[in-house]
């Protein structure tokens, strides 16, 4: 069986300012009708990647393919508008002088009417057509997105860029905007490659999930694995907010206040992190202060005494200072659970939702 060629591939993608490298050796493949999120904090060299595949910035080292296509490396270079590549940014950028439907067409060639019809089918599909001869500044931002997003499509791109395109929607308009974006983008078969900082914005989007730090792509893969298997301590806590119970390695088994855990590999005297999330730190509702019964997945008993609690609105959270070493760990429990500070209880973790990381120097020190 032939192997699909990917919509998008780029090989050891590297850009560098002033010595310095913002894209450092990025390879990635992106197939047809998939969704892709670069995702990772402020100045890792996301838009830096986006710009670089659209043409608009020229690599220092790497190639980029269309449909197994060579469009750039160091010495080809297809212009922008020949690549087949849709954009789409944080700032909407209509015309402010042209209709609706001119918005929509203007990357279009051929006759007025055949370019007015084409317009005319996006805007029905993004639920617009009465704003078919209005002007940008009567729609509301909701809108102004959809008309983007009907532009960038216009000229049926075989790969659409998005650098943070639902950022400056509120809480209420995004989740609705996007899902309605991606179905239009897999209904075309365009290879999506969406720029986001938001962990949540990549796991409700994506197929797959590229984590950039300092200009690499450190892990990839779908968000449940990407999430529940994390490269290191900083990619689990980009996700989530995260506990952190410090251990010392003797004979590949660490001894924390839950019992003991494994360290394979890590020579005695090394220090490790176990890292659990909030959702995975279990309490005992049995207030009788005789500690709960363990399941060998949840190990030994600890007990911790409430420092603080809050409502979250669809779950509480609440801090504990531990009883072994005044360390403060963070449990999440479903719906209201506000104790009162200074309340003893008991606590277990899971097992099966740890991570044992070696510690860097700096948190070992």
């Amino acid at each position: 069986m032939t192997e699909t060629v990917p919509r998008l591939e780029i090989e050891h993608l590297t850009r560098r300012y002033g010595g310095r490298a913002v894209v450092d050796d990025v390879s990635l493949r992106v197939m047809p009708g998939q969704v892709t999120c670069l995702l990772g904090p402020s100045g890792c060299g996301k838009s830096t990647t986006l710009r670089c595949i659209a043409g608009v910035e020229m690599q220092d080292e790497g190639r980029i393919f269309v449909d197994g296509e060579l469009v750039c490396d160091t010495v080809t270079r297809v212009p922008p508008e020949k690549r087949s590549i849709g954009l789409m940014f944080q700032d909407f950028a209509l015309f402010p002088h042209l209709t609706v439907a001119e918005n929509v067409a203007f990357g279009l060639t051929g006759p007025k009417a055949q370019r007015r019809a084409r317009a005319a089918e996006l805007l029905e599909r993004v639920h617009l057509s009465q704003f078919l001869d209005a002007f940008p500044h009567a729609l509301s931002g909701g809108e102004q997105q959809r008309v983007a997003l009907a532009r960038a499509i216009a000229p049926r791109p075989k790969i659409m860029l998005m650098d943070e395109p639902f950022s400056g929607l509120d809480n209420r308009l995004r989740d609705g905007i996007r899902d309605e974006t991606l179905d239009i983008l897999k209904d075309e078969g365009t290879a999506v490659l969406l720029v986001t900082h938001e962990p949540d914005e990549a796991m409700r989007m994506a197929d797959e999930i590229a984590l950039m730090r300092d200009g690499r792509i450190v892990q990839q893969g779908a968000p449940y694995n990407v999430y529940n298997a994390p490269v290191d301590k900083a990619a689990a806590a980009f996700f989530s907010d995260i506990n952190v119970i410090r251990g010392t390695v003797h004979g590949a088994l660490t001894d924390t206040p839950f019992g003991q855990f494994l360290a394979p590999g890590r020579p005695d005297g090394a220090h490790v992190d176990i890292v659990i999330r909030p959702q995975h730190l279990k309490i005992d509702f049995d207030r009788n202060g005789r500690g709960p019964n363990p399941t060998p997945q949840d190990g030994v008993p600890a007990r911790g005494v409430v420092q603080r609690a809050r409502f979250m609105g669809s779950e509480s959270l609440v801090e504990f200072r531990m009883d072994h070493d005044l360390s403060v760990l963070k449990a999440t429990v479903p719906s209201v659970f506000l104790p009162k500070p200074g309340m003893a209880l008991w606590l277990t973790i899971r097992r099966d939702r740890c991570f044992v990381f070696p510690a860097t120097e700096k948190d070992a020190a």
